[in-house]
């Protein structure tokens, strides 16, 4: 698990794309798996996966900030304990 995040944590960019890329294509996957219910255009299709990569990236993003927050500021608090300790 530890190879994983630091993995991430060395390719964020990388993994946000990547994390985009797969969103738009369970999104086209799964509206036409479910064409024969609600027949869309495909253009519409396309717009709606987009909106549906674009909110996950959002999300993505917003937590990669938090954890880029929590990462810096308890590194600054090791190293206070170890400049004061």
């Amino acid at each position: 698990m530890e190879d994983i995040q630091t993995w991430v944590s060395n390719h964020k960019l990388t993994t946000i794309g990547a994390i985009w890329a797969s969103t738009i294509g369970a999104s086209l996957a799964y509206n036409t798996y479910t064409r024969a219910k609600t027949p869309l255009k495909p253009s519409l299709r396309l717009i709606h996966a987009r909106m549906h990569a674009q909110a996950l990236t959002l999300a993505v993003l917003s937590g990669a900030a938090a954890y880029h927050y929590y990462e810096k500021n308890s590194g600054r608090s090791k190293q206070d304990n170890t400049i004061n300790g």
